[in-house]
C-alpha cells in the first residue's frame, strides 16, 4: 500500500507542476518577458518547485527527516547536470536533420552564460560547506545563497532577449476548448497557478511520509530513494517540454528550462539546507554533487565555449549518472 501511495504522491505532484508550469509561461507571455527569462526563470522555477516544496516539508512536516531534505535538495541539480543535460544532448544529435543549426547551438548566449557559472560558483561552495562548516559559518552562508537567486532574477529579466514566441506555448489547461483563446486572461493563469501550487504542496506531504515508510519497510537508507527517486518524479518528466524544445531547434528554452532550474536549485534550496540542517554531506550526497558539477563543467565546455551538441558530450553525461547509480548498488 506504501508503494502505491507513493506512486499516487508521484502523479499528484506532476500534475500540479504540469498546471503550475503552463500557467506561468502564459503569465510571463502576457507581461512580455524574454524568451531566456521565461525558460530560465518562469518554466524553470516551475519545474523546481515540487522538489523545493518535498526538502521543504520534509523538515517541517509531522514526519521530520534531515536525510529525505538533503536528498532532495542536493539530488535534482545532480540529475539536471547530468541525465537531463545528456538526453537533451540525444534528441538533438538525433534530430539534427531537422534542426536547421543541426547540432549547432542556437540560443540566448548571455543566459546561458549566467545560468552556468551561477551553477557553478554556488554549488561547488554548498559541496565544500558539507565538509564540518560551523554553523557561525554555515547559516551566514545560507543567507548569502537566498541573497543570490534574486540578484540572479533581477540581472535575467534585464537581459532575458527577445519575447517568447506564441507558439512556443501550449494552450492554458484550465481555459474551456470552446472558448480558447491566443492569449488568455492573467486572471484564469493565476487561478491555474494556484491549483497547481496547492497540488503540489499535498503530493509533496505524502511524498515525504510514504517515502520514509518505503525506505524502512526495505532496509534502504531514506537519503538513497530521495537522491533518486525524487528527482526522477519530480524533475525528468517536467523536462519533456526541452526535449521537443530542443528537436524544433528552441535552444534557448530547451536549455534555460534545465540550467535556470539549475540556479534556483544551487541557491534557494541550498540555502535552505545550510540554515535549517546540520548539512552535513558525508557519502552519497557528496558523490552525486561532485558528479554535478562535473556534468555542469562539461556543459559549460560544450554548450558555451565549442557552442554545439556532441554525441561524446551525450555519453559523458549519462556515464555521470549511471555511475552514481553503480555506486549505490554496490
Amino acid at each position: 500500500m506504501d508503494v502505491i501511495l507513493l506512486f499516487v504522491s508521484f502523479a499528484v505532484i506532476l500534475a500540479g507542476a504540469l498546471l503550475f508550469t503552463n500557467a506561468v509561461e502564459w503569465i510571463g507571455h502576457r507581461l512580455e518577458l524574454g524568451e531566456g527569462a521565461v525558460g530560465s526563470l518562469l518554466a524553470a522555477v516551475g519545474t523546481a518547485m515540487p522538489e523545493t516544496l518535498i526538502a521543504i516539508v520534509a523538515l517541517v512536516g509531522a514526519t521530520k527527516s534531515e536525510d529525505v531534505a538533503i536528498g532532495a535538495i542536493v539530488g535534482a541539480p545532480f540529475l539536471l547536470g547530468t541525465l537531463a543535460m545528456g538526453l537533451v544532448g540525444l534528441f538533438a544529435y538525433l534530430y539534427r536533420r531537422r534542426r536547421r543549426q543541426g547540432t549547432g547551438l542556437r540560443a540566448h548566449v548571455p543566459t546561458l552564460d549566467r545560468d552556468l557559472i551561477f551553477f557553478l560558483v554556488f554549488f561547488a561552495l554548498a559541496l565544500g560547506l558539507g565538509f564540518g562548516a560551523p554553523t557561525e559559518v554555515r547559516i551566514p552562508a545560507g543567507i548569502a545563497f537566498f541573497i543570490a537567486y534574486p540578484i540572479y532574477v533581477w540581472r535575467t529579466l534585464l537581459r532575458g532577449g527577445a519575447i517568447q514566441a506564441e507558439e512556443t506555448l501550449n494552450p492554458l489547461i484550465m481555459e474551456r476548448r470552446s472558448r480558447r483563446r491566443s492569449d488568455p486572461s492573467l486572471v484564469l493563469a493565476a487561478i491555474q497557478f494556484l491549483v497547481g501550487l496547492g497540488a503540489m504542496v499535498g503530493g509533496a506531504h505524502l511524498f515525504v511520509e510514504e517515502l520514509l515508510h518505503v525506505a524502512e519497510s526495505i532496509g534502504v537508507e531514506a537519503i538513497v530513494l530521495s537522491l533518486i527517486l525524487a528527482p526522477l518524479a519530480t524533475e525528468l518528466p517536467e523536462k519533456v517540454n526541452s526535449f521537443f524544445w530542443v528537436r524544433e531547434g528552441k535552444d534557448s528554452l530547451a536549455l534555460g528550462n534545465i540550467t535556470g532550474a539549475m540556479v534556483f536549485q544551487s541557491t534557494i534550496p541550498v540555502g535552505i539546507g545550510l540554515t535549517f540542517t546540520d548539512w552535513d554531506l558525508a557519502g552519497n550526497a557528496a558523490v552525486s554533487m561532485a558528479l554535478g558539477l562535473g556534468g555542469g563543467v562539461l556543459a559549460y565546455w560544450v554548450l558555451r565555449l565549442r557552442g554545439r551538441f556532441e554525441l561524446p558530450a551525450v555519453i559523458a553525461w549519462i556515464a555521470l549518472y549511471s555511475a552514481f547509480i553503480i555506486i549505490v548498488a554496490v
